[in-house]
């Protein structure tokens, strides 16, 4: 008789934590209802250049890399397969749509150490900064091999706006 008060007391305040998580998580996904929904995926897109599978770890704002994007299925982390294809990126991340990022809509690609709730070795997540409607986000993806990061990067580079397309080694020693 003497545990039942404090394990009663535990089992409420567990209670009461989860139950303002689900307050938060829902007062989160309220205020960002006005966020643009991503493009779905394109049936037809043309062959990929880069195909990796990894981890989709967050969408956040620009330069708000503790401000999940909750909402249109971004705010939960999922394995993924992205593709790069000449016009644009497909995110296809288990349990979702798979998304589209167009060529015309990124803005940038590098490395990160940390986002949100995830911390790994230095640079070791990629991030791709691209435009939801009007607004600027950085996707972030966790990708096991360094070989796939480093292809997903250079792929996606060559995608932004501006940018030469990376000479193929092979076909330099050819010339």
């Amino acid at each position: 008789m003497d545990r039942a008060l404090p394990t009663l007391l535990i089992v409420a305040l567990v209670v009461a934590a989860a139950a303002l998580m689900l307050i938060g998580w829902r007062a989160r996904r309220r205020r960002q209802s006005g966020v643009t929904a991503p493009l779905p995926a394109p049936v037809e897109l043309g062959p990929a250049t880069v195909v990796v599978d990894g981890w989709y770890v967050a969408t956040t704002p620009v330069d708000e890399p503790l401000e999940r994007i909750a909402v249109h299925g971004l705010g939960f982390r999922a394995r993924a397969t992205v593709s790069v294809h000449d016009h644009g990126i497909v995110l296809d991340r288990r349990g979702s749509e798979a998304v589209h990022l167009p060529a015309a809509d990124l803005r940038t690609a590098g490395r990160a150490t940390w986002a949100i709730d995830r911390v790994v070795e230095p640079e070791g997540l990629i991030v791709i900064g691209w435009m939801l409607g009007s607004s600027p986000v950085d996707t972030y993806l966790r990708l096991p091999d360094r070989t796939d990061a480093e292809q997903l990067l250079v792929a996606v580079t060559d995608l932004l706006p501006g940018s030469a397309p990376t000479p193929d080694p092979a076909e330099e020693v050819a010339s």
